[in-house]
């Protein structure tokens, strides 16, 4: 089994994300290429591609035994037992392309498939939340925590509503919505699933939920929330697994649960 000095890894990584933040601010301040990948709401610029190529090569100098998984570059999502890289190089790419300054760099390290380190970057903000296993979260260097929240009807509630441009789930997504409007005190869309769970870490929002997403789009946020106080699980209440692109988060696990049962009712 290879060895890791977490710390060491934690110091690369920050380096590492420091000098990609201006190859984004770059990209967000100037011109893009902009191209469809699977829709025309899954975009790439070559600013996606030149942060994650960056990030990769750097980390891979440091850590030559190391496995990556990179949005824009990886053929495959699975995690082994092998320290492992996940990177999203730009999360909130659309925003980006549109000029609203919510995106983020974000990268995780993941030890025999538990997330360890994770760094979720918005350059155009000045915002890095962070977190190590075992010694909580922060934002800039300052310690951070979930909301109390345990009821519904006191909670402000992410969703990603740009799901439902997807036919195939639209929907079971907007009946979902629809529920959670009618029993919430508010519900918020911020277009990055990783500044999205960082909101809850930080307590400006209570939960978040989305699913049909990638290993990239939560690794590095699902560690940021637990190390914050917060709630992980799969959508059924059950163990999160970030390979199936499931969460609901929440400030405490009583709120996780409640909306875990509202969304039961919506498949019946």
């Amino acid at each position: 089994m290879i060895q890791v000095d977490i710390d060491e890894a934690y110091k690369t990584v920050m380096e590492t994300v420091g000098n990609a933040r201006e190859i984004v601010i770059k990209g967000f301040e100037g011109s893009k290429t902009v191209e469809e990948k699977s829709s025309s709401y899954d975009l790439v610029t070559e600013f996606d591609k030149k942060t994650e190529v960056y990030i990769i090569e750097t980390l891979s100098k440091a850590f030559p035994d190391h496995k990556f998984i990179g949005e824009e570059t990886s053929s495959t999502c699975k995690l082994t037992n092998a320290p492992t890289w996940i990177i999203d190089p730009i999360d909130g790419t659309t925003n980006f392309v549109h000029s609203f300054p919510h995106s983020a760099i974000s990268v995780a390290l993941a030890v025999e498939k538990e997330m360890v380190i994770g760094v979720v970057c918005n350059p155009m903000q000045d915002q890095t939340f962070t977190a190590i296993k075992g010694k909580g979260a922060f934002l800039n260097g300052k310690p951070i925590h979930v909301s109390a929240t345990t009821e519904l009807k006191d909670a402000v509630v992410g969703f990603e509503i740009s799901l439902a441009s997807a036919p195939a789930i639209r929907d079971k997504f907007v009946k979902r919505y629809r529920s959670c409007v009618a029993q919430t005190q508010g519900m918020r869309c911020l277009g990055s699933a990783q500044l999205s769970l960082c909101m809850v870490a930080l307590g400006a929002w209570d939960a978040y939920h989305v699913e049909h997403l990638f290993p990239w789009d939560l690794a590095a946020g699902s560690l940021i929330i637990t190390e914050a106080g917060g709630t992980i699980m799969d959508i059924d209440g059950g163990v999160f697994d970030c390979e199936t692109g499931r969460i609901i988060t929440a400030s405490t696990e009583s709120l996780a649960r409640k909306l875990v049962d509202v969304f039961e009712v919506d498949e019946e």
